[in-house]
């Protein structure tokens, strides 16, 4: 999958009714999914159409998403995220989700923006 600096790249469902989003969007959109270990425990979820990865799910039933909405994620694709975020918080962004690595995904971040909306930046892999 090819990027461009600046455009979004990714989207993800948040939810705590993962089996519930698959069925809906496998028969509406006739989305097929692969499962994806996550580092820690868990299952991330790829929903592909023709074959292509469309987005992701991602359960958010723990406990450290308490009051966290169910909601879609997307993600801009960005040169350097931690270049990216250092101006990101000059300008007031909030980091929710200080950078991590996922393999042989990319190099994440979560903010939220001054206006308050959450946004996922990631350099891919």
């Amino acid at each position: 999958m090819s990027w461009s600096h600046g455009q979004f790249h990714w989207n993800e469902l948040m939810t705590r009714n993962v089996e519930g989003a698959k069925k809906f969007y496998g028969d509406t959109l006739g989305w097929k999914y692969d499962a994806m270990p996550m580092p820690g425990g868990g299952t991330y979820w790829i929903a592909k159409a023709d074959d292509k990865p469309a987005a992701g799910i991602f359960d958010i039933s723990g406990p450290d998403y308490k009051g966290v909405p169910e909601s879609w994620m997307p993600y801009i694709a960005v040169d350097d995220v931690d270049t990216r975020v250092s101006k990101a918080t000059k300008a007031g962004a909030k980091v929710m989700k200080p950078a991590f690595e996922v393999p042989g995904v990319g190099r994440i971040v979560i903010l939220l923006e001054p206006g308050g909306a959450g946004i996922g930046w990631m350099t891919p892999a």
